[in-house]
């Protein structure tokens, strides 16, 4: 290994890359974007890390067209508004005047949901059930490999759906009809048409039914006469979704957000299984804090938000860029920015980090969504014929073994804790016990004599 500043080589018995996010040179779409705003004095900021990009040409009082509305979204919120001498007066945003006016929107049109905001009280749903290490042994033993939807996304909708009708009938049973061992038995036994029927008879009110896709994609075949109409709409929806993630009365939720977590342990062993489970998962169980969503709502009504919806789609002509999304057809709003609120995408083909790319030019496998192949049981680097290095090793979100820091509650044995242990274990292993000189040797077992 080359240090910048040394004249000879690092020499090192083994190697543990982590590299955490990085940098990356920008794809198809973005390259075009960026040329298309120098060739006519536009704005175009690409994925980037939001505490990290220079924001400061963004002009007050001009519209900024914003794709994306999760974490990154809120992070430019904020340093867009308050960073910039806005602050707030209870529930009204009171604007310093150097604000954009931002208007967002993403495939989902909705923020992230809100983290929940009261604690767990009771009977933990017992988990894992349907999805558990010897589920997950079972698919990694398939000559024939898996596909995540065919496969494994049955068993996260039976897991998820375990959680919430346990706490439902644990927590809350004037809701429901029956007991839970008799619903337990029916529900491990039954089909995914099965459990719809099942589900209606034991649970009356449709609002205590686990919807995934509605959770996943609320907007979809949702559709506002005009632009004013969306943003109340989007208004009512965060405000709703504030007071029942903030309600115990609701508290299934938060047995979902346990099975998330339980079930994200088991597929980061899985491998690369493509970005929609990462875009799922956080959408439902990574979101702002109640009070940033209140601040959404706040800046809505100052008029310095403004909500796109669902399906946004971004062009460049006529020398601006154009946003419009579904849920409002025919609507279209021009701007002289963009901005692309998300990281980006780890891949080893476009990081900027010259030791990633430099590996991968070296024989280092990569997954066909771009991310390093490790092995699965201690993180070392796999060859292009799927053989381990013995002396390399990877951790982090450019791995396929990727386990998100966050989420690491104790007595939980955290998936990225796992995979660390497991990588120091291997590492350890490799080095040997250390060797003591002869002359403390000898001083040791004359003590032990």
């Amino acid at each position: 290994m080359w240090l910048e500043g040394r004249t000879l080589p690092l020499l090192a018995d083994l190697v543990v890359l982590t590299l955490g996010h990085l940098d990356a040179e920008p794809d198809e779409e973005q390259r075009e974007l960026s040329a298309y705003a120098r060739a006519h004095g536009l704005v175009h900021l690409p994925p980037d890390f939001t505490a990290d990009s220079d924001l400061s040409a963004l002009r007050p009082g001009e519209p900024v067209l914003v794709r994306g509305f999760g974490l990154a979204f809120v992070d430019l919120m904020v340093l867009l508004t308050e960073g910039r001498g806005g602050r707030y007066e209870g529930d009204a945003y009171v604007p310093s005047g150097r604000e954009p006016v931002l208007y967002v929107g993403s495939r989902r049109g909705v923020p992230y949901h809100s983290k929940i905001g009261y604690g767990l009280t009771g009977v933990r749903p017992p988990l894992p059930r349907f999805l558990g290490p010897a589920e997950t042994d079972a698919l990694l033993a398939r000559p024939d490999g898996f596909d995540f939807r065919r496969d494994v996304w049955p068993l996260v909708e039976k897991e998820l759906g375990f959680a919430h009708y346990h706490r439902l009938f644990t927590a809350h049973p004037e809701r429901v009809s029956g007991a839970w061992a008799a619903f337990e038995e029916q529900y491990a036994a039954a089909g995914p048409a099965e459990r719809a029927a099942l589900v209606a008879s034991a649970v009356p009110d449709p609002a205590d039914r686990l919807d995934l896709a509605a959770l996943d994609r609320p907007l979809d075949g949702v559709r506002y006469g005009s632009p004013e109409e969306l943003q109340a709409g989007l208004r009512r929806y965060i405000e709703d979704d504030l007071r029942r993630r903030h309600d115990p009365e609701h508290s299934p939720d938060l047995a979902v957000f346990l099975a998330l977590l339980s079930v994200y342990g088991q597929l980061v062993r899985l491998g690369d299984i493509g970005p929609w489970w990462h875009g799922f998962f956080s959408h439902l169980a990574s979101g702002p804090p109640g009070p940033r969503l209140r601040q959404m709502l706040a800046l809505s009504r100052a008029g310095v938000l403004r909500f796109l919806g669902a399906g946004m789609t971004v062009g460049a002509a006529d020398g601006v860029f154009r946003a419009a999304g579904a849920t409002v057809p025919g609507a279209v709003v021009e701007a002289r920015a963009l901005v692309e609120a998300r990281l980006p995408h780890p891949t080893v083909e476009r990081a900027r980090d010259p030791l990633l790319r430099s590996l991968h030019a070296d024989g280092a496998a990569a997954t066909p969504d771009g991310l390093l192949a490790v092995d699965r049981a201690d993180g070392r680097v796999l060859d292009r014929a799927g053989r381990p290095h013995p002396r390399r090793f990877a951790l982090g979100p450019h791995t396929d073994a990727r386990g998100s820091g966050a989420f690491t509650r104790p007595r939980t044995g955290g998936p990225a804790f796992r995979q660390n242990d497991a990588t120091a274990r291997a590492a350890l292993a490799f080095l040997g016990p250390p060797k003591a000189p002869a002359a403390a040797r000898r001083q040791l077992l004359k003590e032990s004599s």
